[in-house]
């Protein structure tokens, strides 16, 4: 029996993550970090979907996190980048995330006798966010084997999708439905189509509406 285990936020990206690997894993687990992220909300969307998933979800407390990055996602007291003046990431990076979350996915992977883990990250749609690239991926998927003397794969099914295409592949996996009204990906924690106007409801609603009329179209 196939076992996986996803990383899971209860947003778009990796809700459809989650829906991918029950087509690809005989049993599916999920963990969830509570991290003094300002939209706690997207926690008690992870659960309900989770649960009508079926699949069993940990959420662990690592609010600690909030205390040593700032960054506009675990202040409350800082506002939300709209548009960067420069190349610098957004000021919603919160550095290190996706190293603490797969690190403890690792452990708690390797304690369930769990090879496979499965993140949403991508660098399609590049936000500026250096611990969503393929290389980091692949750099840390090589630690993490030497650290534990353990063989994990890190799987990544959205590396190369743009939003668009991440919308078309939730419509094959039959969610379709379930993204646009359950997932939490606002900033400001606006289920749905959000609040319209942060970075992530602007990069989410623009993939979702090119997708739509490709559809209609075709």
């Amino acid at each position: 029996m196939t076992k996986a285990l996803v990383v899971y936020s209860g947003g778009q990206d990796s809700t459809t993550c989650l829906f991918w690997a029950k087509q690809k894993f005989d049993e599916v687990f999920a963990i969830s970090f509570n991290y003094g992220q300002r939209h706690l909300v997207e926690l008690s969307a992870a659960k309900k979907i989770a649960e009508q998933a079926s699949v069993p979800l940990t959420i662990f407390n690592i609010d600690l996190l909030s205390s040593i990055s700032h960054n506009s996602l675990t202040d409350q007291n800082m506002e939300v980048e709209f548009d960067q003046s420069d190349d610098s990431p957004p000021n919603t990076l919160v550095e290190g995330r996706n190293m603490i979350f797969l690190t403890y996915a690792a452990i708690f992977a390797k304690a369930n006798s769990i090879h496979d883990i499965i993140t949403g990250v991508g660098q399609a749609d590049y936000s500026g966010y250096p611990d969503c690239r393929n290389e980091f991926i692949l750099s840390l998927n090589q630690t993490l084997n030497l650290s534990m003397d353990y063989q994990y794969k890190i799987h990544t099914p959205l590396m190369w999708l743009d939003k668009t295409e991440i919308w078309k592949l939730a419509d094959d996996l039959g969610i379709i439905d379930l993204i646009m009204y359950q997932t939490i990906t606002c900033y400001h924690g606006v289920p749905g189509e959000g609040c319209g106007t942060c970075p992530s409801c602007k990069l989410r609603n623009r993939g979702l509406l090119n997708y739509l009329k490709s559809r209609e179209d075709g």
